[in-house]
């Protein structure tokens, strides 16, 4: 979730995108930079740490350009140094980069065989020899661009200045959110690209987004559109709202849609924060407080959608690293008095830090000598103060009380941690550590892809709205998902819905199901398929309501079958919750919106449960 800032200003521009990537510190970062062209030349700066070091470089050495870019970095490829921050450069462009280059090292390679140097060990970097090398190969700056973004796998957004072209501001959105300002009164005449609204607001309440595969170009008097396919596009105009106190929904109708399309970037990011991906291992950026390798077992607890990841990562930890694991409802856990190792660990799992249930699960494990390790996304909440260790999921503020990218944050936070310890309890060699890691470098990008199913959705959700009761099915480490889909459903529709263990439909469910009744069966491409299809041929056979979210060989092969199905991008199925995850919050929300209710604010649910 880094941040970006673009500005083709009429004066120096300098202070501008400090005063914008201020607005962004929210984001978190670890290390900044700006770029400008100073008489048709490119000029850097940048600074490890905090804005204030940037600006007391700038403040030695200015730059007093009038078009420039500028960056704050969370790590993903490569430390938090200097020479790792943005803008990264060559002698023809400079860029910065949000998101991750899932093929970087492929590219990197083709590139250095043409002669190119690489400077750093980012993914970032790659971006800017790949255009240049489009550039020195005869193309313009704007086909430079469009040849070169095709060629780009993963979920990011970029700017992009060039040498000599000091009219001229180049942006692309691929599953990471840009938006585009337009200077009015005072600042006719000046254009900004940030990451979000309220980068932009000192200069600008006109903004337009770009969609997902946009390219935009601008120039002082225009802005000009591209769709993935390289048409020319309109995007819409609008007046935010965002201010130094306000987060902006976007072009959203509520923040709900927003931290839905918002999960490929802050996914990433949180990845990003656990992995080193340029050498293909889990870096932890903390010391565990117990030796995986002693655990005889782990126990995690958590309320609703946290118990739920939690139950995902079950999985996880027992196939990788071949640990036992409890997974305990937080309001349960202390009423039982369960036995607990003095020496073993718990895992608590909160989106607010402050949840009761799991406060109290926390103190009581503790009490019982337990280490306590807590999954949470606010940073001073009081689970973060009472745990012995913290691993902030990085989501950035969830504003929608049913939560989204703190879900899929939790995800990838115990999806890394179970690589770890497979890797401490010598499970998982090196090969297949790097294997899995590339596998999740692949998730933010696959859940790009997963958000184009939205289309889709939206008609679905029409039917959907009109009936009383839904099941959700799915096995394995999909079964989960359909307890996560039943619970967005019911919380923001009201409908009544309920997820099972596909292998427990004839044990009684299967008695609900006639022509009215939807069944909802989530079916990625893993070991247990051929099982789920089983269950999906028991459900069609009496006549329900069957609707698939799989791939498209398995939506072939339903046909005739299904009333619909939702087609997924085909993957290894080792961590396709965090993508399947996309649908069932689609289908949740645009349900809701058709019925008339409040996507944001559910009746008689708050955001934080302080009370048991």
């Amino acid at each position: 979730m880094c941040g970006i800032v673009g500005v083709l200003g009429l004066g120096p521009v300098q202070n501008l995108i400090v005063e914008a990537l201020k607005r962004l510190e929210y984001r978190g970062y670890d290390s900044a930079g700006i770029a400008c062209l100073e008489n048709g030349k490119l000029s850097r700066r940048r600074a490890s740490g905090k804005l204030r070091n940037l600006e007391e470089r700038l403040a030695k050495e200015p730059l007093a350009g009038s078009t420039g870019i500028g960056h704050t970095r969370w790590a993903t490829h490569g430390k938090a140094t200097e020479n790792n921050a943005h803008p990264h450069a060559t002698d023809k462009i400079a860029v910065v980069h949000n998101g991750i280059i899932e093929n970087f090292r492929e590219l990197r390679e083709e590139l250095r065989a043409k002669g190119r140097h690489f400077a750093s060990q980012t993914d970032s970097e790659v971006i800017a020899h790949l255009v240049t090398q489009s550039l020195d190969e005869g193309l313009s700056p704007i086909e430079a661009v469009a040849a070169s973004l095709p060629r780009l796998k993963g979920a990011f957004a970029f700017a992009m200045i060039f040498a000599g072209e000091d009219n001229l501001l180049i942006g692309a959105s691929q599953g990471a959110p840009l938006a585009v300002g337009f200077g009015e009164d005072d600042r006719a005449g000046e254009m900004f690209l940030g990451s979000d609204a309220l980068a932009l607001a000192p200069f600008t309440q006109q903004v337009a987004y770009l969609e997902d595969g946009d390219m935009v170009v601008l120039t002082h008097d225009s802005a000009s559109f591209r769709d993935a396919s390289g048409l020319p596009v309109e995007r819409r105009r609008i007046r935010t709202q965002a201010s130094a106190f306000l987060i902006d929904k976007g072009n959203h109708r509520h923040f709900m849609a927003k931290e839905i399309h918002e999960q490929p970037e802050v996914v990433g990011r949180t990845l990003g924060h656990y992995l080193d991906m340029s050498s293909g291992h889990v870096a932890l950026p903390f010391e565990l407080p117990v030796d995986p390798a002693t655990l005889s077992r782990l126990t995690i607890c958590g309320c609703g959608t946290a118990y739920f990841s939690a139950l995902m990562a079950k999985y996880w930890f027992e196939r990788f690293a071949r640990l036992p694991v409890d997974v305990e409802i937080a309001s349960e856990f202390r009423y039982r008095d369960p036995p607990l190792d003095p020496s073993g660990l718990t895992i608590v799992v909160s989106q607010s830090g402050e949840t009761a249930d799991t406060l109290a699960a926390l103190r009581c494990a503790k009490g019982k000598g337990q280490k306590i390790l807590a999954i949470v996304n606010v940073a001073s909440s009081t689970m973060s103060r009472e745990a012995d260790v913290v691993a902030p999921t990085l989501a950035g503020p969830e504003i929608g009380v049913a939560s989204t990218k703190a879900f899929t944050c939790q995800l990838a936070v115990f999806a890394a941690l179970a690589l770890a310890f497979g890797r401490a309890r010598g499970v998982l060699g090196a090969k297949e550590e790097a294997r899995l890691i590339g596998e999740l470098m692949a998730v933010p990008g696959l859940m790009a892809q997963a958000l184009k199913c939205e289309s889709a959705i939206e008609g679905l959700a029409r039917e959907i709205g009109k009936v009383r009761d839904v099941l959700y099915l799915g096995r394995g480490a999909a079964y989960p998902l359909a307890l996560e889909g039943a619970l967005k459903l019911k919380e923001i529709s009201y409908i009544h819905a309920e997820g099972y263990a596909a292998g427990e439909l004839k044990h009684g469910p299967i008695a609900l199901i006639d022509g009215d009744m939807p069944v909802i069966v989530i079916a990625p491409k893993d070991a247990v398929l051929e099982k789920t299809i089983s269950n999906m041929q028991e459900v069609a056979a009496r006549g329900g309501r069957l609707i698939l979210i799989g791939d498209e060989n398995l939506a072939r092969d339903f046909a005739g079958e299904a009333e619909a199905s939702i087609i997924m991008p085909e993957f290894p199925a080792d961590f396709a919750g965090m993508v399947y995850a996309i649908p069932i919050q689609l289908i949740a929300y645009h349900t809701a919106v058709v019925m008339g209710k409040d996507a944001d604010q559910p009746r008689n649910l708050a955001k934080s449960v302080t009370v048991e």
